[in-house]
């Protein structure tokens, strides 16, 4: 069995989730995932790349954590991605964000360092640092950190 537990700080929802029991996917509640890890900018919904799901509950289970993962990015939309390509530095032009396969997250009261650490531990994918806004990235492309 597999759980996950979000808060959306842009649009205040939370939700714990068990997305797989018995080890089967539980499809109603990846569609609660993929509604809260929505691009909050336009309102679009993406699947979730369950690898990613699995990647954080990975996460999850190293970091011992009882409190939920706060999502500051989960899915883009095309639109939105370049918008923030010509506002912020740093947002790839082919962002996995874009196919479901990326998410922003922070824990209130653990370091971005030590959270950057675990995720970079489990060798899932690609893991970013951003200490001045406090969150790190997790996607599920190549292994490399930045």
């Amino acid at each position: 069995d597999r759980a996950l537990s979000f808060f959306n700080p842009h649009t205040f929802e939370s939700a714990a989730i068990e997305y797989c029991l018995a080890g089967c996917l539980v499809a109603q509640s990846l569609e609660k995932i993929n509604h809260i890890l929505r691009d909050h900018r336009s309102g679009e919904v993406k699947s979730i790349d369950v690898r990613l799901l699995d990647l954080l509950h990975a996460l999850a289970g190293k970091l011992g954590l009882d409190q939920p993962f706060h999502v500051i990015s989960g899915y883009r939309s095309q639109r939105t991605n370049t918008l923030l390509r010509a506002r912020l530095r740093g947002v790839a032009r082919h962002s996995y964000h874009i196919l479901g396969q990326a998410v922003d997250i922070r824990v209130p009261g653990l370091p971005v360092s030590e959270l950057y650490r675990a995720a970079r531990s489990l060798e899932g994918g690609g893991v970013g640092r951003y200490p001045r806004s406090n969150f790190v990235h997790v996607d599920v492309g190549p292994v490399r950190t930045w």
